[in-house]
C-alpha cells in the first residue's frame, strides 16, 4: 500500500496560509482566532493582476458563535501585503491576549 501524503500549506510568520479563490485563511483553525483576507478587486500591472484592495477580518473560530458575532476586527487595505501585515498583528495580539 502506498502511504498517505500529508498535506504541506504554505506558511507565513510560522502559521498556515490557504486561499481558496479571492478568500484567503491565514493562522490554525484549530486555535482560537483566524485572519480571512478577502480580495475585492484587483489591477493589471504589466502582464500581473495584483490586489488593490483587499478587505481583513479577525475571525473567532468558535463555533457556538453566531457568523455575524464571529467578526472581532476589520479593515480594508490598498494591497495584500498591507493586509497580511496588520492581519499577522491583530491574530499575534489576539492569541498572547487568549493565553
Amino acid at each position: 500500500m502506498a502511504a498517505k501524503k500529508e498535506k504541506k500549506f504554505l506558511t507565513y510568520k510560522g502559521k498556515p496560509l490557504v486561499r481558496q479563490g479571492n478568500v484567503l485563511y491565514y493562522g490554525n483553525m484549530y486555535d482560537p482566532y483566524v485572519i480571512m483576507l478577502t480580495i475585492q478587486s484587483t489591477k493589471n500591472v504589466g502582464d500581473m493582476e495584483i490586489a488593490d484592495k483587499v478587505s481583513v477580518q479577525l475571525l473567532s473560530t468558535d463555533p457556538d458563535v453566531s457568523p455575524r458575532n464571529r467578526i472581532i476586527k476589520k479593515s480594508e487595505k490598498p494591497g495584500l501585503y498591507p493586509a497580511m501585515d496588520i492581519g499577522s498583528i491583530w491574530l499575534e495580539r489576539a492569541l498572547k491576549a487568549e493565553n
